[in-house]
């Protein structure tokens, strides 16, 4: 039939969190503030990255790569969400709506992988110090980071191609300030048997899978940390991966509830906050546990500011 070649719902209704002036007001302001320190520190960490050679280590190209995934993260969803709690009727067209499922999860397969490419990282700094210019060399890095992104993309196409496939043509409204597959599949009129599938695929590789791995590699780093005799030597041990191990429990707890928790009615705000925690609150303060204590990058970004000043 020719339903099944045509989209009926031209533009989906995004649900807020509340329809109180007062309420939206005050979430309007928090949002921007967070959208703005999450552009800023993550920018900065570019920068300085960048700019300063010293910082040109596995690590903190990990990190660049990191803070790229989060500017691209809170740009996918904050825009929409700050226009919405502005204006009367909250909707996104069928297009951006799709627009919108690619990117935000291009950016956290990406964000997943990333996390256990760091955790191996940390694993052969910490286990292996005299093989870790070998084992983590420049091109090991390159290959890393690129089949990180490359997996990304073929994930987000199969997973988005899946969803356009798909005929929506009853109910509209999403139950979510923004679109994301779960829900997007509750609202189509066709089979989404091949869907579900595939989503069971990706959360299981993108966060079972990893979760496990960056895990084992943590389990590895403790037990060798635990191994030095010297307080001072298990301490400068520790503080070059607590940073990282911080963010990654952060991301991975608001994860596992906000996919893995079933989505009864009772659940659904909780988890609108959850989902705003790893796409807003978390790229805003990754910059500060990143470099708060890390005076090599506090160095760097001073020196990034005075060649800023000497170039005008």
């Amino acid at each position: 039939m020719a339903l099944h070649n045509q989209t009926l719902v031209t533009e989906f209704i995004l649900q807020g969190f509340s329809e109180t002036p007062q309420v939206q007001i005050l979430l309007f302001i928090s949002l921007l503030f967070l959208y703005l320190i999450a552009l800023t520190g993550n920018i900065l960490i570019v920068m300085a990255i960048g700019l300063n050679s010293g910082l040109h280590t596995p690590m903190y190209f990990f990190l660049a790569n990191l803070a790229i995934l989060d500017i691209g993260c809170t740009c996918t969803v904050l825009p929409k969400l700050l226009e919405n709690l502005y204006v009367e009727k909250k909707s996104i067209s069928y297009e951006g709506c799709m627009t919108q499922v690619f990117f935000l999860t291009f950016f956290l397969d990406i964000e997943l992988l990333l996390f256990t490419a760091m955790a191996y990282d940390r694993y052969v700094a910490i286990c292996h110090p005299l093989r870790y210019r070998t084992m983590m060399s420049r091109m090991v890095c390159m290959l890393l980071v690129s089949s990180v992104w490359a997996t990304g993309v073929f994930s987000s196409l199969i997973n988005t191609g899946l969803m356009v496939r798909l005929t929506f043509c009853g109910p509209n409204e999403i139950q979510h300030f923004l679109c994301e597959i779960p829900s997007l599949l509750v609202l189509s009129c066709s089979s989404t048997y091949l869907n579900n599938i595939m989503v069971v695929i990706a959360d299981v590789y993108f966060g079972v899978i990893n979760f496990v791995l960056t895990m084992v590699s943590y389990g590895f780093i403790i037990s060798n940390i635990l191994k030095i005799r010297t307080t001072e030597g298990k301490k400068k041990a520790f503080s070059t991966c607590s940073s990282h191990l911080m963010v990654v429990s952060m991301y991975y707890t608001t994860i596992i509830y906000a996919y893995i928790f079933p989505g009864s009615d009772s659940s659904v705000d909780n988890s609108k906050v959850v989902t705003l925690l790893y796409t807003a609150v978390d790229p805003a303060l990754n910059p500060f546990i990143y470099t708060l204590r890390n005076k090599d990058f506090k160095t760097a970004l001073k020196n990034c500011f005075q060649s800023l000043n000497n170039y005008k």
